[in-house]
């Protein structure tokens, strides 16, 4: 692992920004969009409620922001990597020094750019537009956060291995892999509204103990240890089994010799 090899990918794609606008919309754009659109339905439903739980608000913008920052590091490594796909750049990448691994660390560094500049963006506008601080978490914010991450890593890393071995038919799952998710993580309601079988996916699913999480903190001001500990555990194994899941497809891509015909 070179650390150079690794920098210099990784400003590569971050060069492709400057002069990009569909790249800066990806960046700006549509996280802009979702927050003024979920905002603007988040204080209807808190106006217009009845009787509901207070600061209903706070729980809806809370979650959509956290859920963006899932999506957005997810969509930061297959974005990335499909660039390459499209121009047809991933043989001269793999002819060079750069290792599996140093490639993969370059998305995830890339990934954490385009992730830190969405969320500023979210966060600023939810402060501005709707008086919402996400903030108010507090430290709490951190492994909830941290936790989200690296699940988007995890989910990215292996629909990125899939497009590798599978080819442009598997492109589809870089922009709807994530939404698969959506349901089972109880981003928007509490795991407890979730039928039997679907409660107990939610249980193996590091989204949804952040989830509850979140609204712990916002109901009572505490942090529920044991949702960000089980988050933590199941995204070490899952973060695990996608690195090893991508080595194991790009041996046999290598072997194959499908990495000549990416992109066709």
């Amino acid at each position: 692992m070179k650390t150079a090899r690794i920098l210099s990918y990784t400003l590569r794609h971050l060069y492709l920004y400057k002069r990009s606008l569909p790249r800066l919309m990806e960046v700006f754009y549509w996280p802009t969009l979702d927050l003024v659109v979920w905002g603007f339905v988040s204080i209807f439903l808190d106006r217009f409620k009845s009787g509901g739980a207070p600061g209903f608000i706070t729980f809806f913008l809370g979650a959509l922001i956290l859920w963006d920052m899932l999506f957005r590091s997810q969509q930061g490594i297959t974005v990335s990597f499909l660039e390459d796909m499209w121009s047809r750049n991933l043989l001269n990448i793999f002819v060079s020094p750069l290792s599996p691994w140093e490639y993969i660390s370059s998305l995830l560094a890339i990934s954490a750019v385009k992730l830190i500049l969405t969320s500023t963006v979210m966060v600023t506008l939810a402060w501005l537009l709707y008086s919402f601080n996400v903030f108010t978490l507090g430290f709490s914010l951190i492994p909830l956060v941290l936790n989200l991450i690296v699940m988007g890593w995890s989910v990215g890393i292996v629909t990125t291995a899939f497009i590798l071995r599978f080819g442009q038919e598997a492109e589809v799952l870089a922009w709807g892999v994530a939404l698969f998710f959506q349901p089972f993580s109880a981003v928007f309601y509490p795991v407890s509204v979730l039928p039997g079988w679907v409660k107990t996916a939610a249980f193996f699913i590091p989204s949804s103990h952040v989830f509850e999480g979140m609204r712990a903190v916002i109901s009572t001001g505490a942090l529920p240890v044991r949702e960000v500990v089980l988050a933590a555990a199941l995204n070490a194994v899952y973060i695990a089994a996608s690195l090893l899941f991508f080595s194991w497809n790009f041996k046999v891509v290598k072997r194959k010799g499908l990495l000549a015909k990416a992109g066709e």
